[in-house]
């Protein structure tokens, strides 16, 4: 269907999951020539850094940044955005400016196909208001079964699942070139690097992955933990780091442009979340072959099988974190789950997503058509 306008509508378009997926997705998008008849428009309501908006922005993607705008206009400015643009198709990525748009643009005369995706079953006060409007959506769109089988699309018609992925091919780059990235974060090669990619958020827990690295630390001293991320617990994690003198072995880094080079080099990729969705970064660390030791929350099993390509524990523990760390470590143990990785990187390729959605849009608008 040539000439069709697309509007995808986000509440932040910072380095976190449901974020990365959408850009990955549209990138992918771009890159396809017949894609070029669809025109795509992003809009965001906070961005607190520029490297999503630059990376869609050089794709020839529109990108409507509402940060400036004060929060008791901000939703006004977003409908008004939306009209403007009459898209044919309305994709919205979060639960609060969904609910501000369905009813407005679901009985309007010339009305969008109205989507939403559901990237976490995780259940804010939002919900109870999103639940409650989740019905005026034409699709509904689960990033994972777990999510699919959740309370967050309680209320939807019509749900579809679709897993995402990742860029596969770009990860393989950055897995070729590990020593390279390993140098630049001064990590050497007799060094056993694991990776927490994750902004640094109270459902990311940080504080018990703390914990599970010191324990490690005690079995390990060889291990050194790399935290990447932004968040408003940042400067908190820093500070515990120092007064638990973990400084050899933990170190925050911050926001890393690009974090998923850090999770290609990275011999494992540890996760000690409280709850998730689907994390964009499990799926980056499969397509390079690095093997994941996470909690078991959200989408995780959908993707790691123990001692397959990672290994899982229940969330809330520090020490059952810590003693599947020390297991995965063990250097037979780390060449059966880095092969199992590597086995499983076709699942988690972005290739078919993007035609996928757009084949849902075509059919969404020729449904609301007719």
């Amino acid at each position: 269907m040539r000439g069709l306008r697309v509007c995808e509508v986000v509440k932040t378009l910072n380095v976190g999951g449901a974020e990365v997926l959408l850009v990955e997705r549209l990138l992918m998008a771009r890159n396809r020539s017949a894609n070029r008849a669809v025109d795509y428009t992003v809009i965001c309501l906070r961005a607190s850094t520029g490297e999503l908006i630059e990376r869609l922005r050089s794709a020839g993607v529109t990108v409507i940044d509402l940060s400036a705008c004060p929060r008791t206009l901000v939703y006004a400015r977003l409908v008004a955005a939306v009209r403007r643009i009459a898209p044919h198709v309305l994709n919205v990525h979060s639960p609060a400016p969904a609910i501000a748009l369905r009813p407005l643009l679901r009985f309007a005369r010339h009305r969008p196909a109205l989507v939403s995706t559901v990237h976490s079953e995780r259940w804010p006060k939002t919900m109870y208001l999103d639940r409650l409007t989740r019905g005026l959506d034409d699709r509904t769109v689960a990033v994972s079964p777990q999510v699919a089988r959740s309370r967050a699309v309680i209320g939807a018609r019509h749900v579809l699942t679709r897993m995402h992925g990742v860029d596969v091919r770009e990860q393989w780059r950055w897995a070729a070139q590990a020593s390279v990235v390993r140098r630049e974060f001064d990590v050497d090669e007799n060094t056993f690097l694991c990776a927490c990619v994750a902004n640094f958020r109270p459902q990311k827990n940080h504080r018990m992955l703390l914990q599970a690295a010191r324990e490690v630390a005690r079995t390990r001293p060889d291990v050194v933990f790399l935290l990447a991320g932004d968040g408003p617990l940042l400067d908190e994690v820093t500070r515990e780091v120092r007064e638990r003198r973990l400084g050899d072995h933990v170190r925050v880094l911050g926001p890393v442009p690009d974090a998923r080079r850090l999770v290609a080099a990275a011999d494992l990729l540890v996760l000690s979340s409280h709850y998730e969705g689907l994390p964009v970064v499990v799926m980056e660390a499969l397509a390079a072959g690095v093997p994941v030791v996470s909690t078991r929350v959200g989408g995780v099993p959908d993707l790691i099988i123990s001692g397959r390509n990672g290994i899982l524990t229940e969330p809330g523990s520090p020490e059952a974190l810590a003693r599947a760390v020390v297991q995965a470590m063990e250097p037979q143990t780390h060449r059966e789950l880095r092969a199992g990785a590597l086995a499983s990187a076709d699942r988690v390729d972005m290739a078919g997503t993007a035609e996928w959605f757009e084949e849902l849009y075509e059919d969404v608008v020729r449904s609301v058509k007719a």
